[in-house]
């Protein structure tokens, strides 16, 4: 039902995952992550500023599932970067979640003090405490400088990516340094006229599969991790079920005539050093 990616320690990371952005605490969300769960999702992906690790928390105690199978993401907002402010961000993480340790821990923007922020996640991994340290939203310049200021290398980048925005640079520069790529976004934020494209309309009758389907496999072809979000059951079941096909060349050539480098978020250059972009981030925080 899903495969792994290996990260650079070896740690074998759920290709596909459940992302939890902007699915608030509450029955519908208890209702939704309870249902992912039974029919197959165990890498979740959440972060401090979604409101939901708590939530999260819960409903994977209730599952009856021991913890060790699942893959459980989170990340450092910002205003918690820092040696002592992310170890501090970590530990409440944790708290909520109720687990002792993280299968995945990001910093979600490149920051002020992001270097420092590493060098506590850096001995948290080196604890045990986590088992894949990453990143989310950085470019090159930013996963340049953290690569001269640490011991370990970034594992994984997570950052907007969908056949208008596919990233072919930085996917590039990580396949050489050993990061791998994780998408957000991967479906354009269920854009209407990416979904109803008449290129991928095409490709999906010619495979019997929906639109979503062809790009989260498209994704999938191309190494990447991907963590689609929906509440609507359909969805939820329909994006898991895209191990059962393959594009062929045409139809890759076809998805990668798409690239418009239209990207649905701000962009995370410059945000290292303007704290006022911080709080702009928040109304298009991924």
């Amino acid at each position: 039902m899903n495969r792994t990616v290996e990260a650079a320690n070896g740690v074998d990371i759920p290709q596909l995952g459940f992302g939890l952005y902007k699915i608030k605490d509450g029955e519908a969300f208890e209702r939704t992550v309870e249902y992912a769960i039974r029919i197959g999702y165990r890498h979740f992906d959440t972060a401090k500023i979604y409101g939901n690790e708590a939530a999260l928390g819960r409903v994977i105690q209730k599952s009856g599932i021991a913890r060790e199978e699942f893959f459980i993401t989170s990340k450092a907002w910002t205003t918690d970067l820092g040696y002592h402010a992310t170890k501090k961000a970590f530990e409440q993480t944790c708290r909520k979640l109720n687990v002792t340790y993280l299968d995945m821990y990001m910093i979600h923007f490149a920051g002020p003090h992001y270097v420092n922020a590493w060098k506590a996640m850096e001995e948290l991994y080196d604890e045990g405490r986590i088992k894949v340290i990453g990143v989310a939203n950085f470019e090159i310049r930013h996963l340049e400088h953290l690569k001269k200021n640490s011991r370990i290398s970034p594992m994984v980048n997570q950052i907007e990516t969908h056949p208008e925005f596919p990233q072919h640079e930085l996917h590039d520069y990580m396949l050489r340094h050993r990061i791998l790529h994780e998408a957000w976004g991967p479906l354009g934020q269920g854009n209407k006229a990416l979904l109803e494209h008449p290129e991928l309309a095409a490709i999906a009758l010619r495979h019997q599969k929906s639109v979503a389907q062809v790009i989260l496999r498209w994704h999938l072809q191309r190494g990447i991790m991907v963590i689609p979000k929906s509440t609507n059951p359909q969805r939820i079941k329909e994006n898991i079920e895209i191990f059962d096909f393959e594009l062929n060349e045409e139809d890759v050539e076809h998805i990668r005539r798409l690239d418009t480098g239209k990207r649905y978020s701000l962009s995370p250059n410059g945000f290292m050093i303007n704290p006022i972009y911080i709080n702009l981030m928040k109304l298009f925080i991924r």
